[in-house]
C-alpha cells in the first residue's frame, strides 16, 4: 500500500509496537495514513528477548535505506529513541504515551498508576489487546520490561538530533504531564501533544487524532 505520505515525497513512518502490542495495535491508523511495522521480541513477537543493546541494534539493522520516521509506543519509544541516535536515515521522532517514567520502577506504584489509566480506556478494546498479548506471550513480555526498565528515555534524547513530537493522553497515568513535558524538553526539537480525554492507548482509541498528528510532522519534514 502506498501511503498518502510516501506519495507525497516525504518519509515514510515506521510503526514500532508498544509492549505486548503487534501490529494490529496500529492497523486503524495506517488505515488512515499507511507507513510500515516492525515487530520486536516482546513486541508482536514470541522469541527470546536479548539485552537492551541488541534491541536497539535489531531496529537498526530494519531493511531499507530510505529516509523514515520513527514511531513508538509506550515501552517502544524508548528503544526507537535509542535507535534513532547517529542513524543518518532517521529524520523524526513520534512517541506516543512514552514510558517509562523512571519514577514509576516499582511495581505497586506502576500497577496503581495503570489501573487509574485503565479506568479511562474504553471497553471496547479490551478483547483486541488481550488477544496481542497473548500473542506475544507473558514471558516475552516480562523479559522486555525487565531489559528496559533501567533506561532513560530523558537521556536518550539529549542526544537525538531530529524533530521530536510526544503525545500524552490527557488521563494518562502512566505518563505524567511532568514527564512527558521533560522529554519534549529534553529532546533539541521536540514538542508535546496532548489529547483531551484519551489514556494511554491513543494508537487504538484515537486513530483519527493520531493520523492527524502523523500528517503535521509529515507535512513539517516536507517543509
Amino acid at each position: 500500500m502506498i501511503s498518502s505520505v510516501e506519495a507525497n515525497g516525504v518519509p515514510d513512518f515506521l510503526w514500532v509496537p508498544g509492549m505486548g502490542l503487534d501490529e494490529r495495535s496500529s492497523a486503524r491508523v495506517r488505515s488512515r495514513v499507511g507507513g510500515r511495522v516492525l515487530s520486536l521480541p516482546g513486541m508482536g513477537l514470541r522469541t527470546q528477548v536479548p539485552a537492551f543493546p541488541g534491541l536497539v541494534q535489531r531496529l537498526r539493522d530494519r531493511p531499507g535505506v530510505a529516509p523514515v520516521v520513527l514511531v513508538g509506543h509506550s515501552q517502544s519509544c524508548l528503544l526507537v529513541a535509542a535507535a534513532a541516535v547517529g542513524d543518518p536515515r532517521v529524520v523524526g521522532l513520534l512517541l506516543l504515551g512514552p514510558t517509562p517514567d523512571p519514577r514509576l520502577r516499582r511495581f505497586a506504584v506502576l500497577a496503581a498508576r495503570w489501573v487509574r489509566t485503565a479506568a479511562h480506556e474504553p471497553w471496547w478494546q479490551v478483547p483486541l489487546v488481550l488477544r496481542q498479548w497473548l500473542h506475544t506471550g507473558p514471558r516475552a513480555m516480562a523479559a522486555l520490561w525487565r531489559q528496559t526498565v533501567r533506561e532513560r528515555l530523558d537521556e536518550v534524547l539529549r542526544r537525538v538530533g531530529v524533530p521530536v513530537v510526544v503525545v500524552r493522553g490527557e488521563r494518562d497515568a502512566l505518563v505524567p504531564r511532568d514527564w512527558a513535558l521533560r522529554l519534549a524538553g529534553c529532546a533539541p526539537d521536540g514538542r508535546l501533544v496532548e489529547l483531551p480525554g484519551a489514556a494511554h492507548m491513543v494508537v487504538h482509541t484515537r486513530p483519527d487524532d493520531v493520523a492527524r498528528i502523523v500528517r503535521e510532522l509529515a507535512a513539517e519534514l516536507a517543509g
